[in-house]
C-alpha cells in the first residue's frame, strides 16, 4: 500500500478502526497500545482474517511509537471511559495528560500527518491535540458529526421505513448533549424531512440522537459505543486518502466562521489530501444560530477546564 494509517488505542474503537482500513484495503495499518501483547495480538489476528477478507493491507501492532513513522493519517482512540463517581474533570485531567502524550509522540515521528481525534471529551481533546502538536488547523480534526449524523440517519431511516442510502442528515455544535441535529438540512431522497415527519417525531428523534452514545451505554452496562465511531473516522480518513473532498461535519477549528473564534466545534468541512480543505458556511435561522452558540459555549467550559488544570499541574 502506498498509504500508512497509525491508530493510537487498541480498544474497541481503535482495533475496529483498523480493521475497518485494512478491509477497505485503503492503508497499511498500524496499532499503537501501552498495553504488551494487545496490538500485537489483535493485528496478528486481522491478518489472519486477510486471506478470507481478501485484502493485502499490511497490519502492525507495536507498544512504541517507531513503526508510525511516515504515517499519512493518526487516528487518536486513546483514552478512558468515565466511570462510576469520576467527575467531569477527573475525566478530562486523566484524558488530557493521555492525549497530549500520545500526540507529542506521534507527531516526532509523522510531522506530515493529518491527526483525527476520536477520545473524550471530543472537543476538549482536539484542542489538547492542536496544542500538542504545533500542527496546523487544517490537520487537527475531531471526529464527531460524522457519527452524530449518523445516527441520525440510521433514526430517520427506522422511522420512515427506507434506505439509509437515501438518508442525509446534518449534525452540528460538540459532541454532547448541546449537539444541534439540523431536520431543514436533513432529508430523504432529497426531501426534507419536514415534509414527511410531524414536528412531534422529528424533535423525538433529535432527542435520540442527542442521547445516542448515553443509550448504547446503557444497554451494554460495561461498554460504550464501538462499531460507528469506528466506522466514522474512517470515512473521514477515506476522504483523505483518496482526496474525495467529501463535505462531512467535523469538528474543526474555527477563526470566526459561524461567529464563533478559537474553539473546536463540529461544521461542515470539505476533506481532502490536506486535511480540512475548507469550512462550510450554511445559512442558520436565529433559533439554529442560537443553538449553536449554546453548544460552543459548552465547549468553551470544557477549553476553560483544561485551562485551569493545566495551571494547577505546574
Amino acid at each position: 500500500m502506498d498509504k500508512k494509517v497509525t491508530v493510537i488505542g487498541a480498544g474497541n474503537v481503535g482495533a475496529t478502526a483498523a480493521q475497518r482500513l485494512a478491509e477497505k484495503e485503503l492503508c497499511d495499518v498500524v496499532l499503537i497500545d501501552i498495553i504488551e501483547g494487545v496490538p500485537q495480538g489483535k493485528t496478528l489476528d486481522l491478518t489472519e482474517a486477510a486471506p478470507i477478507e481478501k485484502h493485502d493491507a499490511s497490519l502492525t501492532g507495536s507498544n512504541g511509537y517507531e513503526a508510525s513513522k511516515d504515517s499519512d493519517i493518526i487516528i487518536i482512540t486513546a483514552g478512558i471511559p468515565r466511570k462510576p463517581g469520576m467527575s467531569r474533570d477527573d475525566l478530562i485531567s486523566t484524558n488530557m495528560g493521555i492525549m497530549k502524550n500520545v500526540t507529542k509522540e506521534a507527531v516526532k515521528y509523522s510531522p506530515e500527518a493529518i491527526l483525527i481525534i476520536v477520545s473524550n471529551p471530543l472537543d476538549a481533546m482536539c484542542h489538547v491535540a492542536y496544542e500538542a502538536s504545533g500542527f496546523p488547523k487544517n490537520r487537527v480534526i475531531g471526529m464527531a458529526g460524522v457519527l452524530d449524523s449518523a445516527r441520525f440517519r440510521a433514526f430517520i431511516s427506522m422511522e420512515l421505513n427506507v434506505s439509509v442510502e437515501n438518508t442525509h442528515a446534518f449534525v452540528l455544535g460538540g459532541h454532547g448533549d448541546t449537539m444541534v441535529p439540523l431536520p431543514r438540512y436533513s432529508t430523504v431522497a432529497g426531501i426534507p424531512i419536514t415534509e414527511l415527519l410531524t414536528e412531534e417525531r422529528i424533535e423525538a428523534l433529535v432527542d435520540r440522537t442527542r442521547k445516542g452514545g448515553a443509550e448504547i451505554v446503557g444497554l451494554l452496562k460495561t461498554g460504550s459505543a464501538y462499531y460507528a465511531p469506528a466506522s466514522a473516522a474512517v470515512e473521514m480518513a477515506e476522504s483523505i486518502l483518496k482526496d474525495k473532498k467529501k463535505i462531512l461535519p467535523c469538528a474543526a477549528f474555527l477563526d470566526g466562521e459561524y461567529g464563533i473564534s478559537n474553539l473546536f466545534i463540529g461544521v461542515p468541512v470539505k476533506l481532502g489530501s490536506s486535511g480540512i480543505e475548507e469550512i462550510i458556511e450554511i445559512t442558520l435561522t436565529e433559533d439554529e444560530q442560537n443553538a449553536l452558540n449554546n453548544s460552543a459555549n459548552a465547549v468553551q467550559e470544557l477549553v476553560e477546564t483544561l485551562d485551569k488544570l493545566e495551571k494547577e499541574s505546574k
